[in-house]
């Protein structure tokens, strides 16, 4: 089992390394929702400023008109200024994402290697173990056989 115990140390280092990893993927995840919900907030002031408009045409009011020009401007500048934001983000999450993935596949061949060495190890140990009984078996059968046979007698029947 001593060649299993280094396996079982590297085991566990790819285990923290696996979930460092998924919590920073869980960290860039959050960072691209809340861009993307800033991204919509910005959209939906874009939205409401050209209803005030559209709602100001009808009704003749010059303040209003104003009013939704402004906040339809400023929802397409905050929605274009999140933009870049938004797609370095989910740049960063697919970059986290494929080294989440990697370390996984290198913590689960860690883990293949590990149950094999284990495996092997246990059943050399079990060989081991029946050999030693077989021997001891063969002994006790072999001094049962010379106890009986008596000295001296060639072990014919004459």
């Amino acid at each position: 089992m001593a060649s299993s115990r280094p396996m079982r140390r590297l085991l566990r280092v790819l285990q923290l390394e696996e979930e460092q990893r998924r919590e920073a993927l869980g960290e860039a995840l959050g960072e691209l929702r809340r861009l993307q919900h800033a991204q919509e907030k910005a959209v939906e002031r874009e939205r409401r400023g050209r209803r005030l408009v559209a709602a100001s045409a009808g009704s003749g009011e010059i303040m209003d008109r104003l009013a939704g020009l402004e906040e339809a401007r400023a929802g397409a500048r905050r929605s274009a200024a999140l933009h870049p934001r938004v797609d370095a983000a989910q740049r960063e999450v697919e970059l986290r994402r494929q080294e989440f993935l990697a370390k996984r596949v290198e913590r689960r061949q860690a883990e293949t290697l590990v149950e094999e060495t284990e495996a092997r190890e246990a059943l050399a140990s079990g060989r081991r173990g029946q050999q030693a009984l077989d021997h001891w078996h063969l002994n006790r059968l072999r001094r049962e056989g010379a106890e009986e046979k008596p000295h001296g007698d060639s072990g014919r029947g004459d």
